[in-house]
């Protein structure tokens, strides 16, 4: 049986995870590590995706939207999360993950209800839209490890980032 390179990913990833649930006392502390090292993956990987991807700046969080539900997590996990529940103005969606490549093989231990297992890609989200100037907010809602039908990411727009030049510079 060979196995694949998303296989590796999920081995490799659930492997990581296990060690941060060794290493720090509570779910809290992993669920923050995760987000961190998450966030410090996204703030590299922008440069690859926007290299790769040939995506022009998006006009607005709509446009954002469609960018990371049908070419990024396409490009990187190999899936397509649909994209609902807009907010009435515009600055909040959910993306439905029918299929979390994330989770194949999990199985949360009961000690560990309060562990968000996928929150790397809270992390990843929130430091690659901050490098192309966007402050958001991504948490998850939902989560099938929990028992949920569905996992779902609630992606919340904060404000747009302003380049801070020091004053004489273009």
């Amino acid at each position: 049986m060979a196995i694949t390179s998303s296989e590796l990913f999920t081995l490799t990833y659930g492997a990581l995870v296990t060690q941060l649930c060794k290493d720090y006392e509570n779910d809290e502390d992993v669920n923050k590590q995760l987000d961190k090292m998450g966030y410090n993956i996204g703030v590299r990987l922008i440069e690859d995706f926007l290299a790769r991807s040939n995506v022009g700046r998006c006009h607005d969080f709509r446009e954002t939207a469609d960018v990371i539900a049908k070419v990024a997590f396409k490009m990187y996990l190999g899936i397509t999360p649909s994209i609902t529940n807009w907010s009435p103005a515009g600055d909040e969606f959910s993306l439905i993950l029918e299929n979390n490549p994330l989770v194949d093989f999990v199985e949360l231990p009961d000690n560990h209800s309060s562990l968000i297992y996928s929150n790397l890609l809270c992390g990843v989200l929130r430091g690659a839209l901050e490098m192309v100037q966007m402050a958001v907010e991504a948490k998850f809602v939902q989560d099938t490890l929990k028992g949920d039908g569905v996992t779902e990411i609630r992606m919340r727009f904060i404000r747009r980032i302003e380049d801070n030049l020091p004053a004489g510079e273009e």
